[in-house]
């Protein structure tokens, strides 16, 4: 059975092609309708106003990796990277926003994997309330992963996906470990033996291949147990920790969403929804050293510093991650990523072409949310952030 209302449901689409194509705008859209899933309050703080500026933003010139013909300007690279919705913003200002198809303004897209940038910013700030130690080790938190492989990591290896645990991320092999996690959580039909009924039952099988604190390694399991330790610190659960956090202090317009398991559980590592301007404005904090739009301090400019900066080796980590990244002199910090040697730009990524955009030297920020095809495109990548990289250049000239 999908959902809690299969005739909201199109006819054809069942767990198992949610997230393949065609069908993924519209999943996309409306994943409340697929899966079972728990409100992520705004709170009830004022929204953060978000003044618009007529510009030309979108008929800059591109020239760049991936952007595929010389001279492509922001808006055609826009159009042909199967753009759901995109915003720019420049100094809090929006240059810049367009929606496709049955997007609107106030339709809640699915983030894939830039939740965990989310759930990354959750750890900072209860990192700076002396919740959550970040040195600490992760059964300081989680008892219950004292058999598992995660023994021996702490909350900073899991940050910046560096543990030894053995995952496979290989989103079009169905038996990858990233695919029998959806399983165990709801998001697609159960046809592994065995496999877990919950989240935490699932994190509890995984085992190491080799030690913690090495190379950078990307595996979406290790978000799903940061919102283990986070909600183990806090005894609560992530909807009512991120509203208390970080979504109700950023002057979000939208409660954004998580998709829950069986028990209530979230998918941590891939499973928000939100609203695209939400997006900048989160991004707006970011590139703000961590002060919101309303006057709030979200985050401690010293955790978002070093997301920037990164620690003593994470570039040398980065570099020697057995998983081709195709970002060289690139970093992965706190759950965002650096994309190449520039030490003022930082995105959350999310397979199927979710991004968030931060330059902090220029103050441009950005998100893009999308349907591609294919979990992952480098082309489509890199000719986006190129395209964010070229406005960001004409407007800090």
């Amino acid at each position: 059975m999908i959902g809690s209302d299969p005739g909201r449901v199109p006819t054809g689409v069942t767990l198992d092609n949610w997230q393949a194509a065609p069908n993924l705008s519209w999943s996309f859209q409306h994943v409340a309708d697929i899966v079972p899933t728990a409100a992520i309050s705004r709170g009830a703080g004022p929204v953060a106003l978000l003044a618009r500026a007529a510009s030309g933003v979108a008929d800059i010139e591109v020239t760049g990796r991936g952007t595929g013909v010389h001279g492509a300007t922001v808006g055609e690279i826009m159009r042909a990277t199967v753009t759901d919705g995109w915003m720019l913003a420049h100094r809090g200002i929006v240059l810049a926003e367009e929606y496709v198809g049955s997007m609107h303004p106030h339709t809640p897209h699915l983030l894939m994997s830039v939740s965990k940038s989310l759930v990354g910013s959750v750890v900072g700030a209860l990192a700076a309330e002396g919740v959550v130690d970040v040195d600490a080790p992760v059964t300081a938190y989680v008892p219950a992963l004292a058999d598992s492989g995660y023994a021996g990591a702490t909350i900073r290896h899991l940050l910046d996906m560096r543990t030894g645990i053995a995952f496979s991320e290989d989103y079009l092999d169905a038996d990858a470990d990233v695919r029998v996690l959806e399983e165990a959580i709801g998001w697609a039909t159960r046809r592994t033996p065995g496999v877990p009924g919950t989240m935490y039952e699932f994190l509890k099988t995984l085992r190491a291949a080799g030690p913690h604190g090495g190379a950078f390694d990307y595996k979406s399991c290790e978000t799903d147990v940061l919102g283990w330790v986070c909600e183990a610190a806090t005894g609560q659960q992530m909807p009512a920790i991120m509203t208390q956090t970080l979504w109700g202090r950023i002057g979000a317009e939208a409660d954004a969403s998580i998709g829950v398991d069986s028990v209530g559980t979230g998918m941590f590592d891939g499973g928000i929804s939100a609203v695209l301007a939400d997006l900048v404005r989160f991004a707006v904090m970011i590139a703000g050293e961590g002060t919101s739009m309303t006057g709030l301090q979200v985050l401690a400019p010293s955790w978002v510093a070093d997301i920037f900066d990164g620690g003593p080796d994470s570039r040398q980590a980065f570099a020697a991650s057995p998983t081709q990244t195709l970002m060289p002199g690139g970093m992965y910090r706190s759950q965002f990523w650096a994309p190449s040697v520039d030490p003022d730009v930082v995105v959350a990524l999310g397979i199927h072409g979710q991004m968030v955009y931060v330059n902090r030297r220029d103050q441009v920020v950005a998100a893009k949310v999308s349907s591609w095809p294919t979990p992952q495109d480098s082309g489509k990548l890199f000719a986006t952030l190129s395209a964010f990289d070229a406005v960001a250049r004409e407007l800090g000239t």
